[in-house]
């Protein structure tokens, strides 16, 4: 019996400490890419780099300025599209839709998640740009707002079926209908997981380059609008990355933490925001 129990006292400590180790590579491989980032970059980061254009080769200076601008305006318009649909595909997957139906459309939504982004731009390429016979800021914003249905849409129906079925209940008992119960009750008490899967959604497109290279396509002065080519961070950090000139070199590392930053921040705003819980405002 003591040979027995020492075993697996053993068996216990080795596994315990073999997930600590396996915690502790997968931590530190952010924090070498991080470090790496900062080594790079960190020291072509200053004002000129949010302020101004980019200067041409041979020059040295200039910032990222239109890149900044032009992924702000991306994932804007991004939201726009895609969040609405998401979120009322949500509604209805949790609320109203059949178990058939509810199947269909979620192994859809699953598939659409893990599309290859390249296969979603040459999508986006050939319904929103060849026609039209021009790259634009709404056809990279439509590619990247298609990628954002399928995680808004997912994240919002699995909030809704977390809202206990009591408080439905009790919102249909005291004479409010369906919708009057969803719109009142039920998304208010599921908002912060919402808004968390909007914040995780708007992180995953953020650094896609594959989608803008078909629909975007980039420019080295500011877009003016919304029907121009425009330039985004990802798709700068690729064409500075791969040119042989290092004053671009280092502003593509500048880039790539730049860009690292935002998505971390935004991924901390959705923890801080789901770690409150989800629970209904009071007035």
């Amino acid at each position: 019996m003591n040979g027995r129990l020492r075993w697996r006292k053993f068996v216990s400590g080795f596994m315990l400490t073999m997930t600590g180790v396996c915690a502790l590579v997968a931590v530190s491989v952010l924090f070498c890419i991080l470090g790496y980032l900062i080594y790079h970059g960190g020291r072509d980061i200053n004002w000129n780099f949010f302020t101004k254009l980019p200067t041409p080769v041979g020059e040295s200076g200039g910032g990222m300025a239109n890149a900044i601008v032009g992924s702000a305006k991306l994932l804007l318009l991004a939201s726009l599209i895609g969040v609405p649909i998401g979120f009322f595909g949500g509604i209805y997957l949790a609320e109203f839709s059949g178990s058939k139906v509810a199947f269909v459309v979620r192994y859809s939504a699953d598939l659409l998640n893990g599309a290859p982004s390249i296969v979603i731009g040459i999508f986006a390429y050939a319904l929103v740009v060849h026609p039209f016979q021009h790259f634009s800021t709404f056809a990279g914003s439509f590619a990247l707002g298609i990628m954002m249905i399928p995680i808004t849409l997912l994240s919002t129906e699995e909030f809704l079926r977390g809202v206990p079925r009591a408080l439905r209940e009790g919102s249909m008992a005291l004479g409010a209908s369906k919708w009057s119960t969803i719109i009142r009750v039920v998304v208010p008490a599921a908002y912060r997981g919402i808004v968390t899967a909007v914040l995780l959604a708007l992180a995953r497109v953020a650094g896609e380059t594959a989608p803008l290279l078909f629909t975007a396509l980039g420019n080295r002065y500011w877009s003016p609008g919304w029907n121009q080519p425009t330039e985004s961070l990802p798709h700068m950090v690729y064409i500075y990355a791969l040119s042989p000139y290092e004053d671009w070199q280092h502003q593509a590392w500048a880039a790539g933490l730049v860009l690292l930053g935002l998505i971390l921040m935004v991924n901390i705003m959705a923890r801080v925001v789901l770690a409150r819980g989800v629970s209904v405002p009071r007035a």
